[in-house]
C-alpha cells in the first residue's frame, strides 16, 4: 500500500504550482483549480514550456482562498492580480513578458490537461522522484518541479505507481480515500523536464540518459507493452463525473479496488 503524501495544483498551466493539504474533484474529473487557466496566443496556441522557455522565468505565487496570484519576471514590475477581476491587466502583463499579445482562457470543468482523454490528476511516488534525483544528482525539489505531477505517494519502492495501469483497453481501478480512479497509462514526457524550472537551462543528454536508465530499472510489475519508448514517467488517470465534489486529503490510502 501507499499513502497520499503531497498534492500540487498548477492554477495557470505551465507556471509554478501550489501545494495543498486537500483538493476537491472537479466536475470533469480533474482537481479543482488545476490548470484552470491557460495562456493562449492570437492563433489559439497554448503558451507553455513546449513552445517557449520564457515560461520558466516567470515566478507565480498564490493566495488561493482569495483567488490572487503574484507574478514576477525580469524587467517587469512584480504585481498582484485577482485571477477573475483583474484579467485585462493580467493579460497585458503576460503579453509584455512574452512580447506578443496573449490572454488567459478559463475552464472550471476539466482545466487544460495535456491529455484530454485522461484529464485526471497525474500521479507518482516520492521514491520515484528520489531515484530520478539520484540519476542526475539533482535536489529532490528540482526534480519535482521538472515533472509537475499532481499527486505524490509515499511508497517504499520507486516506480510503485507503475502497477496502476494495465493494457490499453483495460483501465485499472484504484482508490485514494473514497475517490475512485482509473489508471490509464505511463505519462509521455516532453522537453520541459530536461530544463531547470527556474532558469530554463537544459541538461545536455537528459532525455537519452533518462531513457537508458528508465528501461534498465523498469520494475517487474510494470506492463512493458505500454512503453513504445521509455521517456515516460508518472501515470495518467481518469475520474468519473460521479466522483465530483469528493475530497482528496494528505494521508489517505491508495489501494487497488478489491483490496
Amino acid at each position: 500500500m501507499a499513502s497520499l503524501d503531497r498534492i500540487l495544483i498548477f492554477p495557470i498551466k505551465s507556471l509554478d504550482g501550489l501545494e495543498l493539504t486537500s483538493a476537491e474533484i472537479a466536475g470533469g474529473g480533474s482537481l479543482v483549480g488545476d490548470r484552470e487557466f491557460v495562456i493562449v496566443n492570437p492563433q489559439g496556441q497554448w503558451i507553455n514550456g513546449k513552445r517557449t522557455a520564457k515560461v520558466h522565468s516567470i515566478r507565480a505565487t498564490y493566495d488561493w482562498p482569495q483567488r490572487r496570484v503574484t507574478l514576477a519576471a525580469p524587467g517587469l514590475e512584480t504585481t498582484v492580480f485577482h485571477l477573475d477581476d483583474d484579467r485585462p491587466a493580467l493579460n497585458q502583463w503576460l503579453s509584455d513578458h512574452f512580447n506578443e499579445p496573449v490572454h488567459l482562457e478559463h475552464n472550471l470543468d476539466t482545466g487544460f490537461p495535456d491529455d484530454p482523454d485522461s484529464p485526471g490528476p497525474t500521479l507518482i511516488s516520492t521514491a520515484t522522484l528520489q531515484t530520478i534525483s539520484d540519476w542526475f544528482q539533482l535536489p529532490l525539489a528540482d526534480v519535482r518541479s521538472r515533472f509537475r505531477t499532481n499527486l505524490e505517494l509515499a511508497a517504499e519502492q520507486p516506480f510503485w505507481e507503475d502497477q496502476l495501469y494495465r493494457s490499453a483497453d483495460q483501465p485499472y481501478p484504484f482508490t485514494i480515500g473514497d475517490v475512485q480512479f482509473q489508471g490509464i497509462n505511463p505519462c509521455q514526457r516532453c522537453i520541459v523536464p530536461t530544463r531547470d524550472s527556474q532558469s530554463g537551462t537544459a541538461i545536455p543528454g537528459f532525455q537519452k540518459t533518462f531513457i537508458q536508465k528508465r528501461q534498465a530499472t523498469l520494475p517487474p510489475w510494470a506492463n512493458a507493452s505500454r512503453f513504445n519508448h521509455f521517456y515516460r514517467l508518472a501515470i495518467n488517470t481518469r475520474i468519473a463525473r460521479s466522483q465530483a465534489g469528493k475530497l482528496l486529503q494528505i494521508g489517505q490510502t491508495c489501494r487497488p479496488v478489491g483490496l
